[in-house]
């Protein structure tokens, strides 16, 4: 790719990365939310990819710092679903609010904030379901550049009979 195109890309990948958190973290008032924050984070990241390739992208995005990423992201989004089964009798249960007073005071001091805009544990499943977006939608193009990067490589020229 030419330098401009790297020159700008990189950048500009820092600004869609940081809309994409702040659609994250304002999803329990705003439209957006996890998965559209998500996808714009990995609209970032793939402007990087697209104009440095896989070798040289600057965001050194490694298999197993992907898995990690995206594994606490889903263990995080199952134990806050626990906690809700455990104290508000499903999976869950937004503990934060605790709508119909099953949550202790101790539990749901933890969740609630003094605010009008109190949300309760939305806005962690949001930066949860946000992480696994990015992570996974970066993953397909990762997989999907890297075979027709190299689909000479797969190609067979016989003719099948």
């Amino acid at each position: 790719m030419s330098d401009l195109l790297k020159l700008i890309s990189y950048p500009l990948s820092f600004i869609m990365i940081g809309y994409g958190a702040m659609t994250i973290l304002g999803g329990h008032i705003t439209p957006g939310g996890g998965f559209q924050g998500g996808a714009i984070m990995a609209a970032g990241a793939i402007l990087c990819i697209l104009a440095y390739g896989l070798k040289d992208n600057p965001f050194n995005l490694s298999h197993e710092r992907m898995s990690l990423i995206e594994s606490c992201g889903a263990l995080v989004y199952v134990l806050l679903g626990l906690c809700g089964l455990l104290y508000g009798g499903s999976f869950l249960y937004n503990v934060g609010t605790n709508i119909y007073g099953l949550v202790p005071a101790g539990l749901s001091a933890m969740f609630n904030y003094p605010d009008a805009l109190n949300a309760g544990i939305i806005p962690y499943l949001n930066i949860v379901i946000g992480l696994k977006v990015f992570i996974g939608l970066t993953t397909l193009v990762i997989l999907f550049y890297g075979v027709t990067k190299y689909q000479e490589d797969y190609v067979d020229d016989e003719e099948i009979d």
